[in-house]
């Protein structure tokens, strides 16, 4: 498990800069219905987000995260995986995550992101420009949405597997010159599960594909650091949140680079 119940993102809110969120049910290519969380800015910057969950699926951790990235001004949808084995129902705490977390597959995650990604271009204003971001598993199926043909400005998978199998999803590390935009990967560096090795491989398939990419370790983060009860690695988690808006700024059609 990445992140735990009663985890949130550390973000501090900013009053007035997004319009209240809503859960929604969101149709996928192959018909299935899966739940969402939709956060619209007051003022958009022309960027949306995808967020992709850890193995618990939509939980408040990235709704919460949906309304920090909309009071910056960044349309964000939140999606769950577990539609086709859980429904579509509101979960409680109790809510065994495993074997849902054990049963999803790469083509039916392709089809709900692909049905995510629409739904975000769908919204008024339009964003011109369409990241992803993920945490754990959702940080390797952020890399891999980027070799689905969506056009996106970037993706941002945070401590994401990036060489190792996991479940039924490739390995991003073996797909890497398939990889169609800008990459900005997180890591920790006391993170056992994924070794310096592991972030080197992707980095130097990433390089050898011409990959615009940076990876970014914090050397003594665990993973998922990128949590307001982890208040000793606060640093990490306000670096890692303002490179992440840097790199939506820097990749958003139309919004100038600052600076330039």
């Amino acid at each position: 498990m990445c992140y735990d119940l009663d985890s949130r993102p550390p973000i501090e809110p900013i009053a007035g800069g997004a319009h209240d969120g809503e859960s929604i049910t969101l149709q996928s290519e192959d018909g299935a219905r899966f739940m969402a969380y939709l956060a619209r800015p007051v003022q958009s910057t022309g960027a949306g987000m995808l967020i992709l969950p850890d193995v618990r699926g939509l939980h408040p951790f990235f709704e919460e995260l949906a309304l920090r990235f909309a009071e910056r001004g960044v349309a964000a949808l939140a999606i769950d995986y577990f539609c086709r084995t859980a429904g579509v129902g509101q979960r409680g705490d109790a809510f065994e995550y495993k074997p849902h977390a054990d049963a999803i597959r790469w083509a039916t995650l392709q089809a709900d992101i692909r049905a995510g990604v629409a739904h975000l271009r769908s919204i008024e204003p339009r964003p011109r420009s369409i990241f992803t971001t993920g945490f754990c598993v959702g940080g390797r199926i952020s890399s891999m949405s980027a070799t689905l043909g969506l056009g996106l400005a970037g993706v941002i998978p945070f401590y994401g597997w990036p060489a190792t199998p996991s479940r039924d999803i490739p390995i991003p590390v073996e797909v890497a010159d398939q990889i169609e935009c800008a990459v900005l990967a997180f890591y920790g560096g006391a993170d056992q599960g994924i070794p310096p090795e592991a972030r080197e491989a992707y980095d130097r398939a990433l390089e050898a594909a011409g990959v615009e990419h940076e990876s970014v370790v914090f050397p003594d983060a665990p993973h998922s650091f990128f949590d307001r009860k982890a208040d000793q690695f606060a640093e990490a988690s306000a670096d890692a949140w303002d490179r992440t808006l840097a790199f939506i700024r820097n990749h958003t059609a139309g919004v100038p680079i600052a600076g330039a």
